[in-house]
């Protein structure tokens, strides 16, 4: 009786008529995950806007400027209401009824964009110091565009504030610690010194 171990069952694909192991035939793609699939899209967004310019540009001709270009480009399909300077509501977190500003692209909504086509630009062969998308001007343009939006949306960014007063009460507990540490050793040195002399 001939042993089986170590053979695998192999299959026919009628359709291209080449050899396959039915296990390779059953197995699905790999689900990307919410973020992969959205970085997958935003980038294939972004190539296919370099392909539509006139003349179309390659990826190693990309620069920062056209990056920006891109989001410029984008802005027109936001669903952000940002007010006006001339807007009766400008500066008012929540307007009473409508009115005609325009809709813009969110400032979260940009900055996560940018993550994105900035690790799809690395993994597609571009190199960390070339990324167009790692360039400070795209840093200074979102950050604009935060303040912006956040004057005419009536919206404040608190800034983080560092716990410098845990540090501190740390930092006075370190010093009341060695205060009694020395207090408590003139307090042994005197106690000896009258032992020594016979006052206990």
């Amino acid at each position: 009786m001939s042993s089986n171990k170590g053979k695998e069952l192999l299959a026919v694909d009628e359709s291209s008529g080449s050899v396959v192991v039915p296990d390779q035939r059953q197995q699905q793609p790999r689900s990307l995950s919410r973020y992969e699939s959205q970085k997958k899209r935003d980038w294939n967004t972004f190539c296919q806007y370099l392909r539509n310019q006139n003349p179309p540009l390659m990826l190693s001709q990309c620069n920062y400027n056209h990056v920006l270009e891109f989001l410029r480009y984008i802005d027109q399909f936001g669903k952000t209401k940002v007010h006006l300077y001339g807007c009766i509501y400008f500066g008012k977190p929540d307007p009473p009824a409508p009115c005609t500003c325009p809709m813009r692209q969110a400032w979260g909504s940009l900055d996560a964009l940018i993550g994105r086509l900035r690790a799809a630009y690395e993994e597609n062969g571009g190199s960390m110091e070339s990324n167009p998308f790692a360039n400070s001007n795209i840093r200074i343009f979102l950050r604009e565009v935060k303040e912006g939006q956040a004057r005419a949306r009536g919206i404040q960014y608190k800034k983080k504030k560092r716990k410098i007063r845990d540090g501190n009460k740390a930092g006075e507990g370190i010093r009341s610690n060695r205060k009694q540490s020395t207090c408590s050793f003139r307090y042994f040195q005197n106690n000896k010194t009258k032992l020594q002399e016979g006052l206990f």
